[in-house]
């Protein structure tokens, strides 16, 4: 399952002076699960069941993260972290493209979210503009992400920034008879989005 909430659209606010994104590190595993926990809680609380919900625990994520960072799937999926200092605040999370309609050169952002405590300081935007750098680096030429179709925030941050609708929908079982539908949202990463400063 993957979430995406946590952006940060043009708040206006002053950037943060040691603010920085980078490729993450085994060693960022515990940060990147407390961020994850924090997303995934608020994202889909009114989605997936009770004791679904109460799994989305930072040592689970922890461990998940830890295993592929130190075992990627394929070459083409990469951590990105979002940080405050020497603090992980936000993570994206990259890859090949799973979809059934997918060709070589789709990639996917498969995780995009910054912190509750940290929106607002531009942490979304970078992460975007580097994933897209990241996705154009291995050699992709278009980048799709699939965003809870009710996530008006998330569909406008992205839309800002040069995604659109491609026609793509998608209905994912997240527990008994719950049922979360999806849209897909794309763009050429030919040429860098506009992302709007966040």
């Amino acid at each position: 399952m993957a979430d995406h909430h946590g952006h940060d659209h043009g708040s206006g606010q002053a950037v943060v002076a040691d603010a920085s994104v980078r490729l993450a590190r085994v060693s960022d595993a515990p940060a990147v699960g407390v961020v994850q926990a924090a997303l995934w809680t608020g994202a889909y609380a009114a989605h997936v069941p009770n004791d679904v919900l109460a799994g989305f625990q930072p040592p689970a994520f922890a461990s998940v993260w830890r295993e592929s960072l130190t075992n990627p799937p394929t070459r083409a999926h990469r951590l990105l972290v979002g940080c405050a200092g020497e603090q992980v605040v936000a993570m994206a999370a990259v890859g090949p493209s799973g979809d059934p309609d997918a060709t070589a050169t789709d990639a996917e952002i498969l995780v995009l979210g910054v912190h509750p405590g940290a929106r607002q300081q531009g942490h979304g935007s970078r992460l975007l503009h580097a994933a897209v750098d990241t996705v154009r680096g291995s050699g992709a030429t278009a980048l799709r992400v699939w965003v809870p179709h009710d996530d008006r925030v998330l569909r406008q941050f992205l839309e800002a920034a040069g995604f659109g609708t491609d026609g793509a929908v998608r209905d994912r079982e997240v527990g008994p008879q719950r049922v979360l539908h999806e849209v897909r949202l794309s763009t050429a990463v030919t040429d860098a989005p506009a992302a709007g400063e966040g």
